[in-house]
């Protein structure tokens, strides 16, 4: 299926109001004279701002019906595996979770909402052209960055932005490593089914 105009409009207005929650919550977190940068340091909002920059640039490169790129749809996959884990993830360890000051708007854009959103535009517009299985190392790394980012900084300052990553919440750093290992588990299966996928339709339409 090739996007059309809506396809465009839609982009830029979901990637508008992941934008608009994100402010939100912001606004209401520096408000609690909470830390800003706690703020950034959940990989929720890194992967929503993420596929707010990538909707509003495939809005725009199809506007400009600009050339297919391959370092764009590389990075198509990386946000659409972040956020296909955003959901899967909050969907088996967070649901339950007391989220604090979270606004319920917010919540539901953040962790329902924009994970459908993104896979959807994955699933409806494949890469062209086609990108492989190559940016699933892309993948895999920049979660092993937040990881030890997590890690290293809540060991300093004593504040983790998920209760899995905190030691004290899971019995110690052993505990730490096997949700680490479930959720790597995640990532990996994640990208490699979104990447497999695509591949094969793009195959099919050749």
């Amino acid at each position: 299926m090739n996007p059309t105009p809506l396809t465009a409009v839609l982009r830029l207005a979901f990637a508008l109001l992941a934008l608009a929650a994100i402010g939100w919550q912001l606004s209401l977190h520096v408000g609690l004279n909470y830390s800003v940068l706690n703020f950034f340091s959940y990989f929720t909002n890194l992967s929503n701002l993420l596929a707010v920059g990538v909707l509003i640039a495939g809005a725009c490169r199809q506007w400009m019906q600009a050339r297919p790129s391959a370092a764009f749809e590389s990075l198509r996959a990386v946000t659409t595996t972040c956020m296909l884990v955003v959901g899967v993830v909050f969907a088996l360890l967070l649901r339950d979770v007391d989220l604090g000051a979270l606004s319920p708007w917010v919540n539901s854009v953040v962790h329902h909402v924009m994970p459908v959103v993104v896979l959807l535009d994955w699933l409806l517009w494949p890469p062209r052209p086609a990108v492989g299985l190559r940016p699933l190392r892309w993948v895999v790394a920049f979660a092993a960055l937040y990881l030890a980012y997590s890690m290293v900084r809540g060991a300093v300052v004593e504040w983790y932005p998920y209760p899995f990553l905190n030691p004290a919440n899971v019995g110690g750093y052993g505990g730490v490593a096997m949700y680490a290992v479930g959720i790597a588990a995640i990532v990996v299966v994640s990208g490699w089914a979104l990447l497999a996928w695509a591949s094969r339709r793009v195959r099919v339409a050749m």
